[in-house]
């Protein structure tokens, strides 16, 4: 039911960070670094993929579909509602419609953001105008970006974004994937 993002199907760089313990966590939350999306957004993918190559960019990718077990995880790391769903609810991540990224430049270097993947504080935020005018352009980039692909945003996270109407799709659990990632 899921697609793998990954080269060359996909002209995307993958940083899976939860796969390691370089995250919020301090700890793996995934066993294995796979990067999975619904087929609705894995093709949405494509054409923001197309955009960001005409900008003289590519993607850096740090998470995508993320099962009901690592969200409980997340959510036991960080029991905050402004920047992880509460696994009661669901998130969109669960349901496969969500992805985590940043823009590189040619050279591979990350696009200057203001702040790192995961930086849960106000700095995060979309419209900010406390950061450099170079930080302000790169994220208008990615949101431009991505809005043109068709892709909405979450306001607390300058990294996330989602396929509008994300609640029409279904939670997932490891199991629904073959037990790939927990």
């Amino acid at each position: 039911m899921l697609i793998e993002i990954a080269p060359p199907a996909y002209d995307v760089e993958l940083d899976l960070l939860y796969a390691t313990a370089d995250n919020l966590s301090g700890a793996p939350i995934y066993r294995a670094p796979v990067c999975l999306l619904h087929p609705d957004a894995a093709a949405r993918l494509r054409p923001a993929i197309a955009l960001a190559r005409g900008v003289g960019c590519r993607f850096r990718v740090y998470d995508a579909f993320r099962p009901a077990e690592a969200q409980w995880r997340l959510w036991h790391a960080f029991p905050d509602p402004a920047y992880i769903a509460d696994p009661r609810l669901g998130s969109n991540h669960t349901r496969g419609v969500a992805i985590d990224l940043t823009l590189v430049d040619s050279s591979g270097q990350p696009l200057d953001m203001g702040t790192g993947f995961d930086a849960m504080t106000e700095r995060s935020h979309h419209g900010r105008t406390d950061l450099t005018a170079d930080q302000q352009r790169n994220r208008a980039l990615l949101l431009g970006v991505m809005s043109a692909a068709g892709w909405d945003h979450y306001a607390t996270e300058w990294w996330h974004y989602q396929l509008p109407d994300p609640e029409r799709y279904p939670l997932l659990t490891d199991a629904a994937i073959g037990g790939r990632m927990m």
